[in-house]
């Protein structure tokens, strides 16, 4: 019985042995591609369709272009997404009529109608929110989760990658200067 038990053991020793070379050799090529998180500074994200909230489709190329954008990868059940409203609210009321925020809704555990019931809730008067239903925005940006900002400047190029503690850079009255604004989530 000991013997039967000591091969069951090798046996399992070795498959697991097995497995983990397996992923091992599968993640090396991985590992070697490119690992930046979003689109490139100076690039434009591809064009895609998402839709509005009642099920209209929108080209998010013919969004982006018009003047500077913020835009935010959201979710309802997101904190941190919470917890950067108030920032994005104050930047669309600091330059108001000057950039336009656009949020994004992730289609991971939610749906068109819970976020209007969260919108009813917590309405984002000062964004554009969108559905990305099929997750094309989420791949053109290369979002890597929600509460992901970017800025594009007026010709729809990436301008910045704005984590939580890094300015967001938004134009002045002159188009070639910038000033910073401080994106951190409310404590």
């Amino acid at each position: 019985m000991r013997v039967l038990r000591a091969a069951c053991r090798t046996k399992h020793l070795v498959r697991s042995a097995w497995c983990v070379m397996a992923l091992a050799w599968a993640a090396g090529p991985l590992a070697a591609q490119d690992e930046q998180i979003g689109i490139p500074i100076g690039t434009m994200p591809a064009a895609v369709t998402i839709e509005t909230l009642d099920g209209q489709t929108v080209d998010l190329g013919a969004v982006i272009g018009r003047r500077p954008v913020l835009l935010e990868f959201w979710a309802t059940w997101c904190p941190l997404c919470g917890a950067l409203f108030p920032k994005l609210e104050a930047a669309h009321r600091r330059y108001a009529g000057q950039i336009e925020v656009i949020v994004v809704a992730v289609a991971v555990n939610q749906s068109q109608r819970s976020i209007l019931r969260h919108l009813q809730r917590h309405p984002m008067p000062f964004a554009a929110v969108y559905w990305d239903t099929e997750g094309r925005a989420t791949r053109a940006f290369r979002a890597p989760s929600t509460s992901y900002v970017v800025a594009l400047d007026a010709t729809g190029k990436m301008t910045r990658h704005p984590a939580v503690d890094e300015p967001v850079y938004l134009p002045k009255r002159r188009p070639r200067m910038a000033k910073p604004v401080i994106v951190r989530p409310a404590s």
